[in-house]
């Protein structure tokens, strides 16, 4: 069992550790100087208690590799992972040395900080992990004592990530026992869980209630007995967008909350509406007017419109393997970003792809799956599938009911296998 101490040498006197900066439940980091260029460096192993235990051996092993892996991930709000080292058996994460005080430390010393300063943090954060999310991890200890503010800047690093995961969107995988009481969303209090970005909305929708409030949240576990205040309680400066969008963001069933970060951010009011609405294809204004008047059926039919028209395929009125393989990554985000606005994350593409996959689906065909899909968005009712006529075009209609175009009489043939290959199709193009 190692514990590195002040002044000791590694890696042949290339390093000198200087002090201990923090541990956890997973690893403990220390600040280390560099002899060659004077420079400092901040070098994460596991701790001692891990080291004692019996999987020290595959704990490195995952160690060493997820190292690798966000090593990867470069992003202004990430913290920067340089390179891996051993030292007398014991692997090392050789991370940028960030200058500054975590939030947690933050808002002790200037008390609840106002609504444009969180915001700020927390959006710069969310896309932090947005970039994090679409190389399939999660964070999953994301809080403020893990959100660095570099010194003199008010510029938010994302750290520790110790926790972090490779995950499969609709697998269950056994959940680690390490968590945040307050943060941790109810999933990461169960044996097994579905690994979504939803666990990291709730961390950071929980991060913003303490930066707003100075208080940590309820856990998650104890919430089953007693509500949740909600942040205007707290702090009546709050406006009531950014309350209920927290609020939501902490629901306790996953299903209940934004399901990825950038619907958060959009309850929140902080994502630039940069939605490109003429394509080289298409002018899909008359899509986004339909949309923004709540005309749903409208906005269902012209969507159909302008999919066959983009893909050639007015005459065969179906999307083929070929047209969906190759259908245009720019379209494709425009069509499924206005949904997904003027529907505050209730209808578009995205969101079938996510329930689609959360059920296990794949391009493989498996009828159990198409039925339970179906019978979550809407699709089907008593059992039975839902002619178009007697579809519900309105806001009360499940998450993921539209768009539908699915129907014998009506205009796309939105079948199993195109919702299986589309959803292949958004993953490429990172929606």
């Amino acid at each position: 069992m190692q514990l590195w101490t002040p002044n000791q040498p590694l890696k042949n006197g290339r390093f000198i550790i200087q002090k201990v900066l923090g541990g956890g439940g997973f690893g403990v980091t220390y600040s280390a100087l560099e002899q060659k260029t004077n420079k400092l460096f901040a070098i994460k192993t596991l701790n001692p208690i891990h080291q004692s235990q019996g999987d020290f051996a595959e704990k490195q092993e995952q160690f060493v590799n997820e190292a690798l892996r966000l090593r990867g991930c470069q992003h202004a709000h990430i913290v920067k992972v340089h390179e891996v080292i051993q030292e007398a058996g014991l692997w090392g994460m050789v991370m940028e040395y960030i200058d500054g005080e975590d939030l947690g430390v933050y808002v002790d010393k200037h008390g609840q900080l106002s609504e444009t300063e969180a915001l700020r943090y927390i959006n710069q954060v969310g896309e932090a992990l947005e970039y994090v999310h679409q190389q399939s991890f999660l964070h999953r200890d994301v809080k403020p004592n893990n959100i660095i503010l570099r010194d003199g800047k008010k510029e938010a690093v994302l750290i520790d990530f110790g926790l972090a995961r490779e995950f499969t969107i609709g697998k269950t995988l056994s959940m680690t026992n390490s968590k945040t009481e307050g943060y941790a969303p109810i999933e990461q209090y169960e044996r097994q869980g579905r690994f979504t970005d939803a666990t990291d909305v709730y961390a950071l929708a929980a991060t913003l209630y303490s930066l707003l409030t100075a208080e940590v949240p309820f856990p998650a576990n104890f919430r089953k007995f007693a509500q949740l205040p909600s942040p205007q309680q707290h702090n009546s400066q709050i406006s009531d967008r950014v309350n209920d969008a927290i609020i939501k963001g902490m629901a306790l069933s996953v299903q209940d909350r934004p399901q990825t970060v950038r619907e958060f951010r959009e309850l929140l009011g902080v994502v630039e509406d940069n939605i490109k609405l003429k394509t080289a294809r298409m002018d899909y204004t008359r899509l986004r007017d339909f949309l923004a008047a709540g005309k749903w059926k409208e906005a269902d039919q012209e969507t159909a419109r302008v999919i066959l028209a983009v893909a050639g395929r007015e005459d065969e009125r179906y999307l083929d393997g070929e047209s969906i393989d190759n259908f245009p990554c720019e379209d494709l985000r425009t069509i499924d970003q206005l949904w997904v606005k003027y529907s505050n994350g209730h209808f578009g593409f995205s969101v079938q792809k996510r329930i689609y996959q959360s059920l296990g689906g794949t391009k493989e065909y498996d009828d159990k799956i198409w039925e339970a899909f179906g019978d979550r968005v809407g699709w089907r009712k008593g059992g039975e599938w839902v002619e178009y006529g007697d579809t519900t075009f309105d806001m009360r209609a499940a998450q993921g009911n539209l768009p539908e175009l699915v129907s014998p009489r009506g205009f796309l043939d939105w079948s199993w296998f195109a919702i299986s290959s589309l959803a292949s199709r958004l993953v490429k193009c990172n929606i």
